[in-house]
């Protein structure tokens, strides 16, 4: 069977099983405050662009406590005033992730200042592209620091408070490369496998020790247009590329939804949830066809960039908005590419 058939039947199995085993989640209200998030207290890892900066926003107009964490304080402070303007009530506190100390001092200032924490969502996260073995081993620990690491650190720091409430949500961030690893991003899927993993085991743990209201879910979204190119590691020798990325709404949705409604794990939209299915069917073929797209986009046609290990080490001050205009930049440079035939 050619790419071509294989990669048809694929689409149409994971289509079917989407319909069959993986329905939609209800939409929050819209126009006014919905109760389930007005005057709760949210912590947002991350939060100062992309999934994290869209889902501060949403929430504030909800009328949430809304606690921004990340590297850049200056830009935390503008991301607060958007929460403010929205209705909600910001708190920011600078924060390192892969810091353990740091997230010991993020939840001990939200509740110092709002008096517990219903939600915590664990979004900060960098890529890292290009061959494994061209990648500095040094920035792919970093990687992990932050991508792993940090969602350990907030889960752990988080459950803890929730052990003593006896209620709470933590809400970490995947990827569909949790369930789907894709070739030349090794550490940034091999993080994100870790990601839903830890989710499920703290699910039992939970289970077990007879504690129903603490909840922990794992988003899974497709790839999407955040600045998330902007601030990768990058050693392809490419310029970053995405597959048919989703607009950044789409996941900032999903979040606030299951943030109320907390389920297990969520793919995000129905091509990552045609990917989760296909896996599962077919794991080999999945991993072979998403290795080939990648390479063709990645390697083989994207224009030339210089290696840079972008936001690992120190926070560069491009990449400031929920949006990173991803897709206008790739059919730009389609374009070029057309022109030049």
């Amino acid at each position: 069977m050619n790419t071509v058939a294989l990669t048809r039947l694929l689409v149409a199995c994971a289509l079917f099983a989407v319909l069959m085993v993986l329905p939609g989640c209800a939409t929050l209200p819209s126009g006014t405050a919905d109760p389930r998030i007005a005057g709760r207290t949210y912590v947002i890892t991350g939060a100062s662009s992309g999934f994290g900066r869209g889902v501060a926003v949403k929430l504030g107009a909800h009328g949430a406590n809304v606690v921004l964490a990340a590297r850049r304080t200056q830009l935390l402070e503008e991301v607060a005033n958007e929460v403010r303007a929205a209705g909600g009530t910001p708190l920011v506190v600078t924060t390192d992730v892969s810091k353990l100390e740091d997230m010991q001092r993020l939840a001990e200032t939200t509740v110092a200042r709002f008096g517990g924490i219903d939600v915590w969502i664990n979004n900060a996260g960098l890529g890292g592209i290009g061959p494994f073995w061209d990648i500095p081993a040094a920035d792919q620990a970093r990687l992990v620091d932050i991508n792993l690491n940090g969602v350990i650190y907030g889960s752990h720091v988080a459950l803890q408070r929730f052990r003593t409430q006896r209620r709470g949500t933590v809400v970490n961030i995947g990827s569909i490369e949790s369930q789907v690893p894709l070739a030349y991003q090794a550490s940034y899927a091999a993080s994100k496998a870790g990601v839903l993993a830890l989710g499920r085991a703290l699910n039992e743990e939970l289970r077990l020790a007879g504690l129903r209201d603490i909840k922990v879910a794992t988003v899974m979204p497709w790839a999407a247009d955040t600045p998330f190119d902007q601030h990768a590691a990058n050693y392809s020798g490419r310029t970053p590329q995405l597959i048919l990325p989703d607009g950044a709404g789409k996941v900032v949705d999903a979040i606030v939804r299951i943030s109320v409604r907390p389920k297990e794990e969520l793919a995000v939209g129905w091509k990552a949830k045609g990917a989760y299915v296909s896996h599962r069917l077919l794991p080999d073929a999945t991993e072979r066809i998403a290795g080939r797209l990648q390479h063709a986009i990645q390697i083989e046609t994207a224009p030339p960039a210089p290696p840079t290990p972008g936001s690992l080490y120190t926070p560069v001050p491009e990449g400031r908005s929920v949006d990173g205009d991803v897709r206008e930049r790739m059919k730009r440079e389609r374009a070029m590419r057309a022109r030049r035939r």
